[in-house]
């Protein structure tokens, strides 16, 4: 292999990694602590939009932590369905 492919190789295989490495550690688990998430990592929800996750912050902010995942859903305009669609990846601790 000429050193040309070699480089070119390498310089993918590291942008590959430096795009990949950083999100997989952010996320413990794949998973968004709605008690410490930002607005951006909570648009990142299923039917989460902006406005919602700033209404997330915003409770949280008034009320305190989240004491269960659950609780999503006393946040206005969150109901059954948010939380069922986003059950999985959600987490209070």
């Amino acid at each position: 292999m000429k050193t040309y492919q070699k480089v070119f190789v390498l310089f993918f295989a590291a942008l590959f990694l430096m795009s990949v490495v950083p999100m997989a550690l952010a996320q413990d688990g794949g998973k968004i602590n709605i008690n410490t998430a930002t607005v951006s990592e909570l648009a990142k929800l299923k039917r989460v939009g902006k406005k919602f996750a700033e209404r997330i912050v915003q409770y949280r902010e008034t009320n305190g932590p989240f004491a269960k995942a659950e609780d999503i859903m006393k946040v206005k305009g969150i109901g059954p369905k948010t939380y069922e669609a986003n059950k999985d990846i959600i987490t209070v601790k």
